[in-house]
C-alpha cells in the first residue's frame, strides 16, 4: 500500500526496494506479490495503477528467476490483459495505464523470448486489435534484464558494462535507473545485431551446403550419362545462384573476422562453393 499510494505523486524508491527485498526473502514471495500487484494495477485510481506497474518492473529487475517464472504464467498475464480488454477493465482504465501495461508486456517479449506464454499473450492482443502497433519504449522506462541471458551475452563478455549495470540497478535514484535502462537498450540493440549476423550466417551456409550437394548429384548423373535438358537448366540455375552466394560469403567473412571458428567455417564453405561453381562452368561449357 505504501509503495503504490496514489496520494504520493513520486515513486517511493526506498519503499519499493524494501518490497523487492521482502519478495526475495519469502518462499511464496513471487506468487503472493504478483497477486497483490495485479489487484493494484487494476485499480480505478490511475496513480495507484501506475505506481504498481513501476513496482512490478522493479521486481522483475531485482527478484530473479522465481519471479520471472511466476509473471510468465497465464494466471498473471491474464490479469494484465484484463486492464486492456474492453470486456473487462479496459472500459474505464485510463489511456496512460493501458499504454504502460502494453509497454510492459511488449518489453517482456523482447527480454524473455523463450517464454512462449508471454509471446502468445502479446500476439493475441495484436490479433484482437487491442494493440495496434508495437510501442516505442521511452528512455525513462525501466526495462527488466534478460533472464536467463543468452550465453556469450555482451554483459557476460564485457566486465565493465556488467559491473556498471549492476551498480545502476542497485541504486534507488531514478536518474541511475534511467541510465541503466539506456545501457540495457544499447546492449539489446547490439545483441540483436549480433543475433541477426548469426542468423544470416547460418542461413547462408545452409544454402551453400544445399547448393553444393545438388551440384554434386547432377555431376554424378553427368558422369554416368549426358544431362537431360531439365538437368542442364537446373545446373545453369545453380551456377547463377552460386555466383550470387559468393558476395554474401565475402560479407559474412568480413563480419566474422573476430570469430576464428565462424570465419573458418565460412572460408571452408567458400572453397566448396568455388569448386561447385567451377564444375558447373565446365559442364555447361562442355554441353
Amino acid at each position: 500500500d505504501e509503495a503504490t499510494d496514489p496520494s504520493v505523486p513520486e515513486e517511493n524508491w526506498e519503499c519499493i526496494q524494501r518490497f523487492c527485498a521482502q519478495v526475495n526473502a519469502d518462499t511464496e514471495g513471487p506468487s503472493f506479490a504478483l497477486r497483490l500487484l495485479a489487484h493494484k494495477i487494476q485499480s480505478p485510481q490511475e496513480g495507484e495503477a501506475l505506481h504498481a506497474l513501476t513496482v512490478l518492473e522493479t521486481c522483475v529487475n531485482n527478484c530473479g528467476d522465481r519471479f520471472h517464472s511466476e509473471m510468465a504464467k497465464f494466471r498473471f498475464l491474464n490479469e494484465l490483459i484484463k486492464v486492456l480488454s474492453p470486456k473487462y477493465y479496459g472500459i474505464w482504465s485510463s489511456e496512460k495505464v493501458k499504454s504502460r501495461v502494453t509497454e510492459v508486456i511488449f518489453s517482456w517479449t523482447v527480454w524473455f523470448p523463450q517464454e512462449v506464454k508471454i509471446q502468445d499473450a502479446y500476439q493475441m492482443l495484436k490479433k484482437q486489435g487491442i494493440v495496434k502497433e508495437d510501442p516505442k519504449l521511452p528512455e525513462d522506462k525501466i526495462l527488466p534484464p534478460p533472464s536467463p541471458r543468452p550465453q556469450n551475452s555482451i554483459f557476460d563478455t564485457d566486465e565493465e558494462k556488467s559491473k556498471l549495470l549492476a551498480r545502476l540497478l542497485k541504486s534507488s535514484h531514478p536518474e541511475d535507473l534511467q541510465a541503466a535502462n539506456r545501457l540495457i537498450q544499447s546492449v539489446v540493440k547490439e545483441e540483436q545485431e549480433k543475433s541477426a549476423q548469426v542468423s544470416r550466417r547460418v542461413n547462408t551456409l545452409s544454402e551453400v551446403s544445399e547448393t553444393v550437394r545438388h551440384v554434386d548429384e547432377l555431376l554424378g548423373n553427368c558422369r554416368r550419362h549426358e544431362l537431360s535438358p531439365a538437368d542442364q537448366e537446373t545446373l545453369q540455375a545453380l551456377s547463377q545462384r552460386s555466383e550470387k552466394l559468393r558476395p554474401l560469403l565475402f560479407r559474412l567473412a568480413s563480419e566474422a573476422v573476430a570469430d576464428e571458428e565462424a570465419l573458418a567455417e565460412i572460408l571452408q564453405a567458400s572453397d566448396k562453393l568455388s569448386w561447385a561453381l567451377g564444375q558447373c562452368r565446365q559442364v555447361v561449357a562442355g554441353q
